[in-house]
């Protein structure tokens, strides 16, 4: 008897210890465990309670006292919501099966499941969620914006359980107002999900850094999609599209209206999805934008419209990323009625069709790229034959190759052509590269938007310990697992890169939420230890006086961006709020 008692008040003072994941006391010899030694710590934790539990008859470590567990998604997108709501499944489903497991008289579930319910805070940098969704996708794409509503889901259908729960802080930076580190030490588990957002892929030719009016489709596509970050891309924009003569002039402003077609000429380099809606966001231009969330700041810009977009690719139309959605949006613009046509030249798809690309549209996954080509074909013309009455035009160029933004004539400080190179062809089917032919070809250009791919950044602290693949600008995982002894995970474009549509994260939530339920399972308390969790980020960011925003403050930015005084027509759905201390103000009200 004494013996037990000995044991069972070790534990509880082992517990008192171990629910303070700073600087603690050993129990056994008052010896201080520092937050450095916190990840040494997790494994000592979950050996030791598995120890104790299994010895204990005390009701402190019993079933019914099972902790809930604690789970921060950095990153409030896709991925950040698809791991949440996959998560808080996969965790109830094995809550509920422990709990008839333990109902039964033969004990076929020999280690129960730990805890008895779950917590996710979804952590975000900016005020509002949804990352690529509010500020990516396409504002003529409503039909995909719709999944925010799925996302909302979660929040709305808080309550309908006890044993989950899930929480928003927003304009919440992790990495600079709270370390990653810290993160760790609060949570049970930590999933990365902060995506590919932060930079771009390269062309690493001259004139890139140098020149006005060279821009990622990155950051042109977060400007007219209302993003805070990126107002300053408003002005630049601007005198590209509507001061394109000599140096310090421009052009009457008493001949242009907000239906006026700039004269300009854009080349986007690049030719996937983002590329494509770029050059269609360009053409359309106010009238074709005016009933959807684009800020009416960016439409002031757009006017109506760019005359001409070139969307130039190293390869050819085989070898292209979009997807035949986005192709046939731009062949239709003209019969939609914005007054653009469609450009693709007859010839230039005939000298990418090589034998090894004509196995590519027989081989394996070719039936999309065939359907692909059909359409091009259907729309390609000879070049000395191209006329169209429509004001406006979009080209799809194949097989060249940018070397070189030059500058333009009477503005050294501003891009005026793309020098490219001709390409062909070579290689076996579905590894074909672009090789250069010698003979040149030169673009005008007005602005120049490159898309080549996102490129993702590790958070502060992460390189450090090597977590980070700067090769493929990614975070090192297997299955989502980050090496080593950590609670830490990763999903979504920081997981595998920038590479699929909204939906591709779903399965790689999965895939994630496997490698986190299997941790779950092998490596942490069966019973009785507590994180701090959401009671710990409160203190942590009460303490450094950040401006958290909740869900119910997200939802009265909201309220605030669809009020009827603030839109301009009874279709658009919502103006959106343009800087983060205005949002802070509407969360407030």
């Amino acid at each position: 008897s004494l013996h037990r008692n000995i044991v069972a008040s070790k534990i509880i003072m082992l517990k008192q210890c171990l629910l303070r994941p700073q600087t603690v006391a050993f129990v056994m010899n008052q010896t201080p465990i520092r937050s450095s030694h916190l990840a040494r710590l997790g494994s000592t934790r979950r050996s030791l309670w598995r120890t104790f539990s299994s010895t204990n008859n005390n009701d402190d470590v019993n079933n019914d006292n099972k902790p809930r567990l604690s789970v921060a998604v950095v990153g409030a997108g896709p991925a950040g919501f698809y791991a949440s709501k996959y998560l808080t499944s996969s965790v109830l489903k094995l809550i509920t099966q422990s709990t008839s497991s333990g109902d039964d008289d033969d004990d076929t579930h020999s280690t129960p499941f730990g805890f008895s319910g779950i917590d996710i805070d979804l952590i975000e940098r900016l005020p509002t969620p949804y990352g690529l969704v509010r500020y990516g996708v396409a504002p003529d794409h409503p039909e995909v914006k719709n999944v925010e509503n799925d996302f909302a889901a979660l929040f709305n259908k808080q309550g309908e359980s006890q044993n989950s729960s899930i929480n928003f802080y927003g304009n919440v930076d992790v990495g600079k107002q709270i370390p990653l580190s810290k993160l760790q030490s609060l949570y049970d588990v930590v999933i990365l999900a902060y995506g590919c957002q932060a930079a771009d892929k390269r062309l690493n030719i001259p004139g890139e850094d140098t020149l006005e009016g060279v821009l990622s489709a990155r950051e042109f596509v977060a400007w007219y999609n209302g993003h805070p970050e990126f107002q300053h891309i408003g002005p630049i924009v601007e005198r590209c599209l509507w001061k394109m003569k000599k140096s310090n002039t421009t052009n009457d402003d008493d001949d242009i209206t907000e239906t006026s077609i700039s004269p300009a000429r854009v080349v986007v380099i690049g030719q996937g999805n983002v590329a494509l809606d770029v050059a269609r966001v360009l053409a359309k231009g106010k009238p074709g934008l005016i009933d959807t969330d684009t800020p009416t700041s960016v439409l002031n810009v757009l006017k109506g419209g760019v005359s001409h977009v070139s969307v130039v690719g190293r390869r050819g139309h085989v070898q292209g990323a979009f997807t035949i959605k986005e192709l046939r949006e731009l062949t239709k613009l003209d019969k939609e009625g914005h007054n653009v046509s469609f450009v693709v030249r007859k010839e230039e798809l005939e000298m990418g069709m090589t034998d090894a690309s004509m196995e590519e549209l027989k081989g394996p996954g070719g039936r999309p790229k065939s359907r692909i080509d059909k359409l091009l074909q259907d729309n390609a013309v000879e070049e000395d034959a191209q006329s169209t009455d429509a004001e406006k035009s979009v080209e799809i160029r194949f097989l060249l190759n940018p070397t070189q933004l030059a500058p333009h004539e009477s503005n050294l400080s501003k891009v005026g052509h793309v020098l490219c190179e001709r390409t062909r062809l070579e290689g076996d089917p579905g590894k074909q590269r672009p090789v250069g032919t010698g003979e040149m070809e030169e673009l005008p250009a007005d602005l120049v938007l490159v898309s080549i791919g996102y490129r993702g950044m590790p958070l502060e602290g992460m390189e450090e310990l090597d977590f980070f693949d700067s090769s493929s600008s990614t975070v090192v995982n297997e299955h989502g697992k980050l090496p080593g002894e950590n609670n830490l995970f990763v999903t979504g474009w920081i997981k595998r890169g920038p590479t699929g549509i909204i939906g591709t994260n779903i399965m790689d939530a999965k895939d994630t939420v496997k490698s986190v339920m299997n941790y779950l399972e092998t490596s942490v308390p069966v019973a009785g230890v507590e994180s701090q969790g959401r009671d710990g980020l409160n203190d942590h960011l009460g303490a450094h006086d950040v401006k958290v925003v909740d869900w119910n403050q997200f939802l009265r930015i909201v309220s605030a961006e669809i009020d009827t005084t603030r839109l301009r027509s009874e279709a658009q759905p919502r103006e959106k709020i343009l800087a983060v201390s205005e949002m802070l103000n509407a969360a407030q009200r």
